[in-house]
């Protein structure tokens, strides 16, 4: 697979507090990046920062061969980076077909059939949030809100997706849910870069993992190498851990 974002010794931080510490990473062009780590290791970081909701201090961030770091999130998402923040981030007050129109219009130039049609792609996608149209946004489940903001992502029409804690809050059968929605995602070629702590699920949709730790890229590799290694045991339990098994 070509790479679609690559990210090259990225710094960054809030204030003079230094988050990121030389990150390194890219994402496959039609394929699932899973970006892991405990609490604190900077993934949301990472993901505001190619959002462009925080500068990178140093390093460069390439999108298609362009350059991303210092560009405003309203440029970052028309050149089609399109981030699903943690906490979900829909219009509570709005019902779901008012939320799905909204984000229908931020796609420069669709028509109003083309919206209309790019709704019922998504409405394919989440045929559950067909079933609640008319319903207040604030009003759905956690599972279901959580549908709807991937859904919103969707209408962009993204070249990259990027989704921060897909799992969080989430009962076990609506996180399978999700993840099989990330699978046909992955099904159509849709590019994601996801940020998740539900390991064993997010390993099955991955084509390369990354794990952070202190700001800085502890392991990169496939699934395989991943749960080969014992680096999650090292940083998620505190255990001794021997050297990463791949360090592309």
């Amino acid at each position: 697979m070509s790479e679609l974002l690559r990210l090259e010794g990225v710094v960054s931080g809030y204030g003079t507090v230094r988050v990121l510490d030389g990150v390194d990473l890219s994402v496959p062009e039609g394929g699932v990046a899973v970006l892991l780590g405990p609490n604190g290791a900077g993934k949301t970081t990472t993901l505001r920062v190619i959002a462009g909701l925080l500068p990178a201090w140093e390093g460069r961030i390439l999108f298609d061969g362009g350059r991303l770091d210092g560009c405003r999130p309203y440029e970052v998402s028309r050149r089609g980076v399109i981030l699903v923040p943690e906490g979900r981030g829909v219009f509570p007050a709005l019902s779901v077909r008012e939320n799905l129109e909204i984000a229908s219009r931020a796609k420069a130039g669709a028509g109003r059939s083309d919206r209309r049609q790019a709704v019922d792609d998504v409405l394919d996608v989440f045929p559950r949030l067909g079933e609640r149209l008319t319903q207040a946004a604030g009003t759905l489940s956690g599972g279901e809100q959580q549908m709807l903001a991937l859904a919103r992502g969707l209408l962009a029409r993204p070249r990259l997706l990027v989704i921060d804690e897909l799992s969080l809050g989430l009962a076990p059968q609506i996180v399978e849910q999700l993840f099989a929605t990330v699978a046909e995602l992955k099904a159509r070629r849709q590019t994601v870069l996801l940020v998740e702590q539900y390991v064993t699920h997010a390993l099955h949709v991955a084509d390369v993992c990354y794990v952070l730790d202190k700001g800085r890229v502890a392991f990169v590799g496939d699934r395989g190498e991943l749960q080969s290694a014992d680096v999650l045991t090292q940083l998620y339990l505190g255990e001794p851990a021997s050297q990463p098994s791949s360090s592309r």
